[in-house]
């Protein structure tokens, strides 16, 4: 579902010059699969999962998901995928009942179809009651719902999702990661990105980290753990990125 190779993109920083953001990054996602994208603040996560999702161009090397190419068929791969990003994208001004009809609309939805449709993605996520209220008197947590519930209501084949249970108590994170795991049983392709280890080690089939734009190690849990040594993923972490010595350290020091 998707296929990424060699992906590539530089930015011309003022003052800094020249930035490989993501680097001759390559790895697949299947259907019926969470597939974790881990790594630390300015690793190049969020700026390949844009890529993905047709936000930014790439300087070198191609993306295919559901068999469409982000550079070459944009409008195609918009068709395909169902994108949450860091900064929620929701208006304010509009209650979320008004916020996912206007995407479903969007996405060709119309009439009674439209109707049970937002019906189903408000029952499921629990925001009913909320459903008329405009977003800017909403929770944080409210508000990632809803986030959610736009992502999710054109039924997409492919889920892009960065940082979906970001600053979320642990019921409503707990909504979110149930939702991810019926999709990923519905046969939906999942890409997730968070710095929650516990959740990328609880939902993700495989992972993979990016450390400085390059993917340092793709696997499933155990292969990951027979490649390092380690057990818990936030070791496992820490080792591929170079830094398990400096855990150490701080623990003995605590």
């Amino acid at each position: 579902m998707i296929q990424v190779r060699n992906l590539t993109k530089v930015f011309n920083v003022p003052k800094r010059g020249v930035v490989r953001a993501v680097d001759h990054v390559s790895f697949e996602v299947r259907a019926g699969e969470i597939f974790g994208l881990l790594g630390p603040n300015g690793a190049g996560k969020t700026t390949t999962l844009r890529i993905l999702a047709t936000v930014l161009q790439p300087t070198e090397g191609t993306a295919v998901l559901g068999g469409y190419d982000v550079v070459q068929q944009p409008e195609q791969v918009r068709r395909q995928i169902g994108f949450l990003s860091g900064d929620m994208g929701l208006y304010h001004r509009l209650t979320p009942r008004e916020i996912l009809t206007f995407f479903g609309k969007l996405n060709g939805f119309r009439g009674a179809e439209l109707k049970q449709r937002l019906s189903d993605v408000l029952a499921r996520l629990g925001i009913e009651n909320i459903a008329d209220v405009k977003v800017d008197k909403l929770s944080t947590g409210q508000r990632q719902r809803v986030a959610v519930a736009r992502t999710l209501v054109q039924d997409p084949p492919i889920l892009i999702l960065d940082e979906p249970a970001s600053g979320l108590d642990v019921p409503t994170a707990r909504v979110i990661e149930e939702y991810i795991l019926e999709a990923r049983n519905a046969g939906k392709c999942i890409i997730l990105s968070t710095h929650v280890m516990e959740e990328a080690e609880y939902l993700c089939d495989r992972i993979a980290v990016i450390h400085e734009g390059r993917i340092t190690a793709t696997g499933t849990m155990a292969e990951l753990r027979a490649a390092t040594g380690k057990e818990r993923l936030r070791e496992i972490f820490l080792c591929l990125l170079g830094l398990e010595s400096l855990e150490r350290k701080t623990s003995r020091a605590i």
